[in-house]
C-alpha cells in the first residue's frame, strides 16, 4: 500500500515532552488534521457532510511508534483507506519523514454517523463515493 495522500506538518517545540520528543497525544492531533485534509481534498468539506446530515466518527485507533520526532522535524502524515466492510472503514495513516523513514503508523476504524438517528450508516464507502467530488482521492473510484 502506498501513501497516495499526505499532508506535511512541522513539529513545534511546545508539542514535545520532557524527553524532547513529540508528545504521544500530538500524533493523534496530526492524524485528525490529516484525516480532515484527506476528506476535503476529495471535496468532502465539513459543510458538505453536515448538509448531508452525516459526520465521520473515529471508533478505534491503534498507534505504533517507530522513530522519535523532535521539535522542528517535518513529517508527512498520510491517509489511505485500507479495508473494512459493512458499517466500518479501515484507514491507515503513516507518519513518514521527508526522506521516507517511518516514524509512526496509526490504524483506524471509522464510520459515518447519521446525525439525526445517531446510528452508523450501513455503507459508508458508497455514501462517501456519492458525495465526493473527487472519490479517486479516497481510493473509492466507481
Amino acid at each position: 500500500m502506498g501513501q497516495p495522500f499526505s499532508v506535511r506538518v512541522q513539529t513545534r517545540a511546545y508539542e514535545t515532552d520532557r524527553q524532547g520528543h513529540l508528545n504521544q497525544a500530538v500524533y493523534m492531533q496530526y492524524a485528525e488534521h490529516a484525516r480532515w485534509q484527506f476528506l476535503q481534498a476529495a471535496g468532502l468539506t465539513p459543510d458538505v457532510l453536515s448538509d448531508a446530515g452525516i459526520g465521520p466518527v473515529l471508533l478505534k485507533a491503534s498507534v505504533r511508534f517507530q522513530r522519535e520526532l523532535r521539535a522542528g522535524d517535518e513529517v508527512d502524515v498520510g491517509c489511505a483507506i485500507s479495508g473494512g466492510q459493512g458499517k466500518l472503514v479501515e484507514l491507515t495513516q503513516r507518519f513518514l519523514t521527508p526522506d521516507g523513514i517511518s516514524a509512526a503508523r496509526i490504524d483506524c476504524v471509522i464510520g459515518l454517523l447519521d446525525l439525526t438517528t445517531r446510528r452508523l450508516l450501513p455503507d459508508p464507502r458508497a455514501t462517501l463515493r456519492e458525495l465526493a467530488k473527487q472519490p479517486d482521492v479516497l481510493g473509492l473510484d466507481a
